[in-house]
């Protein structure tokens, strides 16, 4: 068996660098820093993840037990925590702040906020219809699960970067049923 020579020895290993260089360049444009996660409450199991980055809106809406209207949670991506922002609603009544600075937007009554929770938990339920909304994407919630989840965000590894990369993971795709609510596949 012959022995290779010098010249090969560093084309191969130009070659590897180049190949290393490419693959994690391409891994760190290509998914974000952070993952949103739902987790069964119960189980810690992972119902959804989605990448998302600093800044990412999240909302929480739901159907107002009271008014009958609907009430939007929203919290900002903030490092690994959800900073609630601000509440949305479109009615003032029972059950809704009332003595706080709330404005009158074209969105509608808003509670400016600044909370910041590392989880978030939600008992998601039919009559409410809690959903997440996550971008342009909504995930009816009350399919996702069997009971309680934890809404969190965590830091993405280079593992989870490569996961994306080869679309080995699909669980955060949602799925549109025939009445435009979103269900996870």
């Amino acid at each position: 068996m012959s022995r290779p020579s010098r010249r090969q020895f560093v084309v191969a290993v130009l070659a590897l660098l180049v190949a290393t260089a490419a693959t994690a360049a391409a891994v760190a444009t290509v998914s974000a820093d952070r993952t949103l996660v739902v987790a069964d409450a119960e189980s810690g199991d992972r119902l959804l993840e989605r990448p998302v980055e600093d800044g990412t809106e999240v909302t929480l809406s739901y159907t107002h037990s009271v008014e009958k209207t609907t009430v939007e949670d929203v919290y900002v991506v903030d490092g690994t925590e959800l900073r609630m922002d601000r509440m949305v609603f479109h009615s003032h009544g029972a059950g809704l702040p009332s003595d706080a600075p709330i404005e009158h937007t074209d969105e509608g009554f808003v509670l400016p906020l600044n909370e910041s929770y590392a989880e978030v938990p939600v008992a998601p339920r039919p009559i409410p219809g809690h959903e997440l909304v996550v971008g342009d994407d909504r995930y009816d919630l009350v399919a996702l699960s069997d009971g309680s989840v934890i809404i969190s965000v965590t830091e993405r590894g280079p593992t989870d970067r490569l996961s994306d990369l080869l679309s080995i993971d699909h669980r955060s795709e949602p799925v549109l049923t025939t009445d435009s609510t979103v269900i996870h596949s």
